[in-house]
Formats: structure tokens, C-alpha cells, sequence
């Protein structure tokens, strides 16, 4: 078992995989200084355009933050968009041969548009069906030639609801990782909730399995180990993590709960804070970190990726400066 700040030495030894739904995240930036006469609505002066890595494409990007090397599994679309994330890859060190370029979908992009700091709209154009036949095969040649040719140590799925994440592809991947011994970790979605059967960590939201769990769950102790216990009777899953935005994390070590509060922190943005989270629990479990310690140490990554504006990744040497001051205080054995 590795613990404290070793942890950070350990993750530069991990090769991850993460598989699931990629987007391109752009922000249009600009001023407004009048109200169009055409209806009730501001007049932005574009005066910029940033595109960023998101959804699994964002946390592969957390993961080589942090020091990992990310493998990235996903389904592109064959057009301007899916060239453009893959322009953005290089500059960040990651790879794009786990990528799928399919003429059968869209690159998803979701476009943010905002004027004196303040998020006015935002735009989504996706696909989100089910891949199709032949990109799941494709797709699943792509991970297989990965974990023949890498030694991985955890696979984490993001899951956006955008189609990527079938019901065949996942249960093959996770049938195949159980074969291997590789830790699994999946951040779920609404529509394949039930899908990840015998997955290693199982972090949703509060909002995620309210939505899915029959009776009433408040963010108490109590409601929250019976909302857990009732996740790993219906899926296996060992370890359960749930984030409870502003009151912390929920972590469950098989039957066992506790509360993990939040860190004070001045909020400006919580695009991508998710993603944060889920890379450093999927990091956490490939080097065998102790679940309480996956729950603090996210808990400060989500908390600082919140203090910047959009999507972007967690910076490693700040995270270890903060994690340093809890095992000072004493709040880590």
C-alpha cells in the first residue's frame, strides 16, 4: 500500500486507460455594451476563442497532470472538430492512437459563451446514439491492442451520456479487466447506471443516484450508507465514493461510510471539477491508496480546479503543497 506523499512519486509509474465520451470545450469570449434590437438579448463582441480538452479527454489530461501517462479510448467524428481535438493533444503531452475517427457521428463541442467573466450561453452539437456495430468493434480493437501492448494499471470510465459507453462495450471491458486483474473505476451517467456490474470504485453524484436509488437520500451519514450499501448489492462494486458538492465526499470501503467535508475555497467555476475528482480516485486506486486518503486528496483537487475559470487540469505541485499541510495538521495519519 502506498500512502501519503509518496503517492505522488507513485503516480508517475501508472499507465491508465481511460475510455468514454471526449468533447471539445470552447469558450467564446467577449463584451457586451447593448441589447440587440432584434430581441431582448445582449450583443457579444467576440474578441476571442479557447478550445479545451473535456469530458474523458479532460481527465486523461488531470491523469499526466498529475504525472500518469493516460491511454485515451474514444469515438470521434470524421470532421473539423475531431481534427481539432486531436491538434490539441500533442501540446499537452498526450496520444491520440486510442482514438476511433468515425463518419457516423459528430465531434461533440460544446461552446460557452461569455463576456466580463459572466457565463451568458451555452451551445452543445453532439450526437448522442449509441455507437454503432462496427465503431464498438473498432473501439474495442483499440483497447485490446492497449492492454496487450501496455502494462495498465487501472481503467476508469467517464460516461457523458453521449454514446460512446454501451452496454457491449462496457461489460467487455470489464469482464476483460477482471481477467487481468486491473482495477476499474467508472464515473457514471444516467442512462447506463446499472451497466457496470463488478466495477472496482463507483463514484457518482448526489443528484446521479437520487435519481436512480427508490426511496429518499439526504446528504446524512445514515441515508448515505444505505444508498451505498444498495449500489454494491445491485453492482458488486467494493468501494463507492459520492460527491456531495459544497458538503464534501461520501466515501464507502465495503460497508464501511464516513464524510469527507470540503476545504474552504473561493468557488469561481465548477466546469470540469468532476473530472478532477474522478482522475485523481482512479489514480488513488491503481497505486492502492487507502480510500479515505483518495477522498481527501480529490477532495482538494475538485476544490482547486474551482478557483479557475473553465475547464482545466489540476496542478500537481499545489495539490502536494496542500496535501503536505494536512499531514502537518494531523488530518492524515
Amino acid at each position: 500500500m502506498t500512502s501519503n506523499l509518496l503517492a505522488f512519486e507513485a503516480f508517475e509509474q501508472q499507465n491508465i486507460l481511460v475510455i468514454g465520451d471526449v468533447m471539445i470545450d470552447r469558450y467564446l469570449t467577449g463584451s457586451v455594451d447593448r441589447i440587440s434590437p432584434e430581441a431582448p438579448v445582449p450583443v457579444v463582441r467576440l474578441t476571442g476563442q479557447d478550445d479545451r480538452l473535456g469530458g474523458a479527454a479532460n481527465v486523461a489530461l488531470n491523469l499526466r497532470a498529475l504525472g500518469a501517462t493516460p491511454y485515451l479510448c474514444s469515438v470521434i467524428g470524421d470532421d473539423d472538430n475531431g481534427a481539432r481535438l486531436r491538434s490539441l493533444l500533442p501540446g499537452v503531452q498526450l496520444s491520440d492512437r486510442g482514438l476511433v475517427q468515425s463518419g457516423e457521428r459528430r465531434t461533440t463541442v460544446k461552446s460557452r459563451v461569455i463576456a466580463g467573466n459572466q457565463h451568458l450561453l451555452r451551445v452543445d452539437a453532439e450526437d448522442t446514439h449509441i455507437l454503432s456495430e462496427r465503431e464498438q468493434e473498432n473501439l474495442l480493437q483499440q483497447v485490446a491492442e492497449l492492454l496487450e501492448q501496455k502494462e495498465i494499471h487501472a481503467i476508469l470510465f467517464q460516461d457523458y451520456n453521449k454514446g460512446v459507453l454501451s452496454y457491449s462495450v462496457i461489460r467487455a471491458v470489464i469482464l476483460e479487466a477482471i481477467k487481468r486483474d486491473i482495477p476499474t473505476a467508472v464515473d457514471p451517467k444516467f442512462d447506463n447506471f446499472w451497466s457496470y456490474k463488478h466495477v472496482t470504485l463507483f463514484k457518482p453524484n448526489l443528484k446521479e443516484i437520487r435519481a436512480q436509488i427508490p426511496f429518499d437520500i439526504q446528504p446524512t451519514l445514515e441515508d448515505l450508507d444505505q444508498a451505498a450499501n444498495y449500489l454494491r448489492g445491485k453492482l458488486g462494486n467494493p468501494y463507492s465514493l459520492v460527491t456531495l458538492s459544497e458538503r464534501g465526499i461520501y466515501l464507502n470501503n465495503k460497508g464501511q461510510g464516513q464524510t469527507i467535508p470540503t476545504y474552504p475555497r473561493s468557488i469561481t467555476d465548477v466546469c470540469g471539477a468532476g473530472d478532477t475528482v474522478f482522475a485523481v480516485a482512479g489514480l488513488g486506486l491503481a497505486i492502492g491508496l487507502p480510500l479515505d486518503e483518495i477522498a481527501r486528496l480529490a477532495n482538494l483537487a475538485g476544490g482547486q480546479v474551482c478557483e479557475r475559470v473553465g475547464v482545466v487540469p489540476v496542478d500537481r505541485v499545489q495539490l502536494r503543497a496542500e496535501y503536505a499541510q494536512l499531514l502537518q495538521k494531523g488530518e492524515i495519519s
